[in-house]
């Protein structure tokens, strides 16, 4: 890796996809791809339709357009959306209200996407509408003033909140977002002025759009990129499309120009990603085995309810005792863990089992060590203390496709299950079947199957060469190159 200690952002585009890199010490630690044939919908905005309230969920269906109907719970109707539960400090709570009370089916309702629609899972939605700028989050159906809790200075958060609290309109609200801080109030009240008007011109295209359909589309991946993520913290931001650089060299110039120097085009002769060896790390993280530096591994097994990691000492025996020998792998894999969950956009509920500890202290060193390292990551997550045997159960916020859902799909052969049947459970299948077949043919029965179902058959021939004696018919075997496993064929 070039530049091990700086913090990079790389982003390799064509006319179909784009993708995004983002490097710290030298190592890939997010990784994010838009295609342009299936761009997300997070932050788009639609005009719905309510076709059916569900009073034992609390919640709703809503029809927004696109090819699943979405998800409305109640919550995302009186309570602000999760975003800004994470940036605010003082959370207000509401009186308890029901869903049958606030909508009705067939009702028209203008909302957000928060969340991608998700395997089966259709995309979620809220009311509370949220527009992302540069410095500020606007939140025309909330009024109040959040500050990110990244910026840490009171003196800067009062200086802030009296920026915006002086500027914004009656009855509107804002989040102060992490870039913010140290920026002039010219800044942010331009800011703040392209965001009412943005809010003010969706409100006239609401009134032309027919339900169910979209008002406003969010920005495209590059240019998200380059306002949630490109600050004064990036030493760079590489683009190798030209096109595509010219497109962010006029965002940049127009709304953070003091990051310009920072914006770079690619002419290297390799690909920028193969510099980077960010397609190496790309295959390895879609591995389910990790391997750690001592020689111990972490086995992640993604699944639709949770998703477990697996610790072994594998080939490490350690110095000393046995037990330091499990502490010493426990307390590596950690960092591993945290940085794969990460990578991997892994989230929902997870249960890591960690190598048994027989000693208290050391399970508590462990647990405190993963709560601190699990600081550092951007994702809200929750942590239940470790049990007797090593298990810790945690949460971790899911908005978007983990990396196997963006990059891979189920096999269609397992669907999904990454099990096929055995050769000797296949075998007897077609044992059955030409057991069926055999009376009803004259002479002879061809059987195709794939090279190693043959393979199989010439080790134990014994089950077909009982068909041939018991009906007096040949059985002719002929392998097919391009057969699955458990595919074969009797002609």
């Amino acid at each position: 890796m070039k530049n091990s200690e700086k913090t990079e952002i790389l982003i390799n585009s064509n006319p179909f996809e784009t993708r995004v890199a983002l490097i710290e010490q030298g190592r890939l630690v997010e990784f994010y791809v838009e295609r342009v044939k299936d761009r997300g919908i997070t932050g788009n905005i639609y005009k719905g339709k309510i076709v059916r309230v569900l009073p034992g969920m609390q919640s709703a269906f809503v029809e927004i357009g696109i090819q699943r109907t979405s998800f409305l719970h109640v919550s995302d109707i009186k309570e602000p959306p999760d975003e800004f539960e994470e940036e605010e400090e003082e959370h207000q709570k509401h009186a308890d209200v029901r869903i049958q009370d606030i909508i009705k089916e067939g009702q028209e309702i203008m909302v957000q996407a928060a969340k991608e629609p998700i395997g089966t899972k259709g995309a979620r939605v809220t009311s509370y509408i949220s527009l992302p700028g540069r410095y500020l989050v606007f939140m025309p159906t909330y009024d109040k003033i959040a500050i990110s809790r990244r910026i840490s200075s009171e003196k800067e958060r009062k200086r802030l909140r009296e920026i915006v609290s002086t500027m914004r309109p009656p009855g509107c609200g804002f989040i102060i977002r992490t870039v913010c801080d140290g920026m002039p109030r010219e800044d942010i009240q331009a800011d703040m002025e392209f965001l009412i008007k943005l809010w003010n011109s969706i409100q006239k295209k609401k009134d032309q759009v027919r339900t169910p359909g979209l008002i406003w589309s969010e920005l495209d991946l590059t240019l998200r990129i380059i306002r949630d993520l490109f600050s004064k913290d990036i030493d760079k931001l590489v683009i190798d499309s030209k096109e595509e650089y010219d497109r962010a060299r006029k965002f940049v110039d127009e709304f953070m120009p003091h990051l310009s120097p920072k914006l770079e085009l690619y002419e290297g002769k390799e690909e920028i990603f193969d510099a980077h060896g960010i397609e190496i790390e790309l295959t390895d993280a879609l591995e389910r085995r990790v391997w750690l530096r001592s020689g111990g591994h972490i086995v992640i097994d993604q699944m639709e309810a949770l998703t477990a990691v697996d610790v072994n000492t594998g080939k490490y025996v350690g110095k000393k005792s046995s037990e330091d020998t499990i502490v010493k792998t426990n307390l590596e894999a950690v960092k591993e863990i945290v940085y794969q969950l990460r990578l991997r956009n892994i989230g929902g509920i997870i249960v890591i089992d960690f190598i048994d500890m027989a000693r208290a202290s050391d399970r508590e060193k462990v647990y405190n060590t993963l709560k601190e390292a699990l600081k550092a990551d951007k994702a809200r997550t929750n942590i239940l203390k470790i049990s007797e045997l090593g298990i810790v159960e945690m949460t971790r916020k899911r908005v978007r496709e983990s990396l196997s859902q963006s990059l891979c799909e189920p096999c269609p052969y397992c669907d999904g299950n990454a099990l096929v049947k055995a050769k000797d459970t296949i075998i007897m299948d077609i044992f059955r079947e030409l057991s069926r077949e055999l009376p009803l043919r004259k002479k002879k029965a061809t059987l195709y199957v794939s090279p190693s179902i043959s393979e199989r058959i010439k080790e134990d021939p014994a089950p077909l060469e009982n068909l041939e004696k018991k009906y007096g018919k040949k059985i002719i075997i002929k392998p097919v190159e391009r057969f699955h496993q458990e595919r074969y064929e009797i002609l």
